[in-house]
Order: structure tokens, then C-alpha cells, then sequence
């Protein structure tokens, strides 16, 4: 059993919205991020980093996080606006997409992670490892992880090649396999190192 997450980080009783991102080290397919904006008494002693949970409470958990927020919103970045930008733009404005999205302007931002940029003018804070210590940042990573996951299973009937309906484009044995044999596709993010050869390097510092 983990600790009960935290409501909020803010002291102010501002109106917080938790960010996260999906599928940032993945080989293809978008990026996508969530903002979710719960009631500031709001308690889920089930909510956790998605990471943690099974495919089946996380669905269970997405129904729950999208009745009872007061705002949610899924923002979207595009592999070809990934190798235009480069990955860590692409998860930060996948985030303020979504955040763009929510129905309820909020007045302060959590972020999982040590990256962002501003949004407008809205105060922040990053929080390594957020998803596992505040509950709308835990939401967010749900919703971001549970529809791109479905959105990668729908590329892979497209492209069956790969592996995607079960790796979500990651680099596995099976997708590099799958590159050499097939080429690659539209969706793949072609300013990667997309088969491990050291051709394309990527430097991760979020």
C-alpha cells in the first residue's frame, strides 16, 4: 500500500492543475500530456503513477479522475512536430496544449519532472517524481498514458509490424526488429537513434 498522495502543493487555495507527459522516450507515435484540476479536498487512496498500476485499475482510475475533476484536458505532439522541436519542447508543449484545453483557467501548475516552460503567466513548480507524491499529477500521468496506449493500438493496425499494441513504441528487440525488416513509417520519430547504433544520439535531462 503506498502513501496517500498530497492534494495540493500550493498554499494559497489556488486553483492547481497537475501535469505529465507519455511517451517521451518512445520511437514513434506522438507525445501526449494531461492537466487535471481536482477539487482541492478531493481523496483517492487508489490514485499512484500510472507506472505502478495495472492496465485494468488504470481504466478503472481514468472513469473516476474524469467524473469527479473539475477540469481535464489530453494535449497532443506529433512525431513530425517532435523532429522539428526535439523531445523536451515537444513534452512541454504537449503540457500546455492540454493545459489550453482545461475548461477552468487554473492559477497555479504542478509539473512532474525538473523541466517546463511559463505558461502565460501562470506561477509553477516542477517535482521530480510528482506523479508518485501529488494526486492531480498522478491523474494527469493516467490520462496521458491510458490514451496514448490506446492511441498506439490503434497505429498498430495500421502498421503490425512493430509490436506497438503491447510495447507502445519503446525501443524493444521486437520494434527494432520490426524497423529493419519494414522500413520505418510516418510515425516514426526519425530524429532518433531508432535502432540502438549510436547513428542518432539523444540526450534526456528531464
Amino acid at each position: 500500500m503506498h502513501p496517500q498522495l498530497l492534494p495540493l502543493f500550493n498554499e494559497n487555495g489556488l486553483i492547481e492543475a497537475g501535469c505529465d507527459e507519455a511517451g517521451r522516450g518512445s520511437l514513434a507515435g506522438s507525445v501526449y500530456a494531461a492537466a487535471v484540476i481536482l477539487p482541492p479536498d478531493y481523496e483517492n487512496a487508489e490514485l499512484n503513477d500510472s507506472k505502478q498500476l495495472t492496465l485494468k485499475k488504470r481504466l478503472e482510475l481514468r472513469e473516476q479522475i474524469q467524473r469527479d475533476a473539475i477540469s481535464w484536458s489530453v494535449g497532443v505532439v506529433t512525431a513530425e512536430e517532435i523532429d522539428q522541436i526535439n523531445i523536451l519542447r515537444a513534452s512541454i508543449l504537449a503540457m500546455h496544449r492540454a493545459l489550453d484545453g482545461l475548461k477552468v483557467r487554473p492559477q497555479y501548475v504542478i509539473v512532474d519532472g525538473n523541466r517546463f516552460y511559463p505558461y502565460h503567466d501562470v506561477p509553477f513548480t516542477t517535482i521530480v517524481k510528482g506523479d508518485a507524491k501529488y494526486l492531480s499529477i498522478a491523474a494527469a500521468s493516467i490520462l496521458a498514458k491510458t490514451y496514448r496506449d490506446e492511441y498506439m493500438e490503434h497505429l498498430h493496425e495500421e502498421f503490425p509490424y512493430y509490436g506497438w499494441d503491447h510495447n507502445a513504441g519503446y525501443p524493444t528487440k521486437e520494434h527494432r526488429d520490426g524497423i529493419r525488416q519494414h522500413g520505418l513509417t510516418p510515425y516514426h520519430r526519425k530524429s532518433y537513434n531508432l535502432l540502438g547504433d549510436g547513428a542518432t544520439q539523444l540526450e534526456f535531462d528531464f
